[in-house]
């Protein structure tokens, strides 16, 4: 096909003889189709294209969209891949991230205390110190309890006693041979799964061991976390970084670790705090086991959003068995002032300079975390996720 065709390809004249001069053939003419105005932009785009070569006939949308796709598939099999070494080494994995909880909270004591004291002296008072303070309020809590025991213990029969006379009234209106039967289910259940229980039991006793062994491990590496933290990160970053890389690694190291140490700090003053308000008022009620319940909130706040409900509902169940319906209700209105507290005042005060974390943010990081790994994935999901947020914004460009 020649002569004639023009841009938009409308019509071709084809004349002319295929066997030679002097035997003429009729011309034709061949109607064409028109290219449409995308055809001839493609074409166009073509013809400018360096080279020659055709250019993508994708939009521009559709391109971007497969470039994050790809990546964020590459992050997604990076992050599983170093999610499931961690598993196969759990107990590594927990050891070293109580001991960078404990460095957060040591590393400022030892910092004031070497000042005037040479650094591994300043490491062993630290460490010494505050092993022996935790002891002591374990100790003191174990006395108050056994002091107690006898006493509770008659004081739970009356609390059964009386919720069972409390479920036989409205509006439950429960039989007091429909109690029995269920109290006959649960001791059957008991003797029946007497094998199950006991070795349920004996995985506890392993689970102690490794418990004890991890906390070595922690109170290991937190000593040399304490006392050449710095050195660490130097030596690390000279043996397994090329030298230009090595001023943005210490960038995102510095902002993992502020983050890390603020959330820290910020959680036990959180904790602390709860319990102590738990306590006084566990003590003014005159709940049974105040001490220890107080304990089980300051450990149960390290769970955010989730844990201090948890632990005062265990709270109200006491205070039901042990004082009455009255006191428990006391408890349960203790359970929304506290969350009220926590979300509201607690958190944005202490947290904001550390954490900067959407509620939602942690509420969904606390679930996917006790999804992965339990409770302690529900304990390490928002220090995780803060840190990471913290280095992504540490690697971003700075305006000049």
């Amino acid at each position: 096909m020649s002569d004639g065709q023009d841009a938009g390809g409308a019509v071709a004249h084809t004349g002319g003889s295929a066997a030679g001069p002097g035997r003429g053939r009729r011309a034709r003419t061949v109607v064409l189709r028109p290219r449409p105005p995308h055809s001839r932009h493609l074409l166009r785009r073509a013809s400018a294209a360096p080279g020659g070569s055709v250019a993508e006939r994708t939009v521009p949308w559709l391109r971007v969209a497969a470039a994050y796709a790809w990546r964020l598939i590459l992050v997604g099999v990076v992050v599983y891949g170093a999610f499931t070494i961690l598993g196969r080494f759990q107990l590594i994995a927990v050891a070293l991230f109580l001991a960078l909880v404990i460095t957060s909270i040591l590393r400022p004591v030892t910092d004031l205390l070497n000042r005037g004291l040479p650094r591994p002296l300043s490491v062993a008072i630290a460490l010494i110190g505050s092993l022996l303070l935790l002891f002591s309020l374990l100790a003191f809590i174990g006395e108050a309890v056994a002091g107690e025991w006898a006493k509770l213990a008659s004081e739970f029969r009356g609390g059964i006693g009386q919720i069972e006379r409390w479920l036989e009234r409205p509006p439950f209106r429960l039989s007091p041979r429909r109690l029995s039967d269920l109290q006959g289910q649960i001791v059957s259940y008991l003797s029946s799964h007497r094998s199950s229980l006991l070795s349920s039991a004996v995985s506890g006793l392993g689970r102690a061991v490794e418990l004890i062994t991890g906390a070595a491990l922690a109170l290991f590496s937190s000593v040399f976390f304490i006392h050449s933290g710095e050195r660490l990160w130097g030596w690390a970053s000279d043996q397994f970084l090329p030298r230009a890389a090595r001023p943005t690694w210490d960038r995102m190291g510095h902002a993992a670790w502020r983050t890390f140490a603020g959330y820290t700090r910020g959680i036990i003053i959180v904790a602390a705090t709860n319990a102590i308000l738990v306590g006084i008022v566990l003590l003014l009620l005159r709940v049974p086991l105040a001490l220890p319940l107080t304990l089980l909130e300051f450990f149960a706040t390290f769970v955010p959003l989730i844990g201090s409900p948890v632990a005062l509902g265990v709270a109200t169940v006491v205070a039901l068995a042990g004082r009455g319906p009255l006191t428990a209700a006391a408890v349960l209105l203790l359970i929304v002032v506290i969350g009220q507290l926590e979300g509201h005042v607690l958190h944005p005060v202490v947290m904001s300079w550390a954490v900067r974390l959407h509620p939602l943010v942690v509420a969904v990081s606390v679930i996917a975390g006790s999804i992965v790994a339990g409770v302690i994935g529900a304990i390490v999901a928002v220090p995780f996720v803060s840190v990471a947020w913290a280095v992504l914004q540490a690697l971003r460009p700075r305006p000049p």
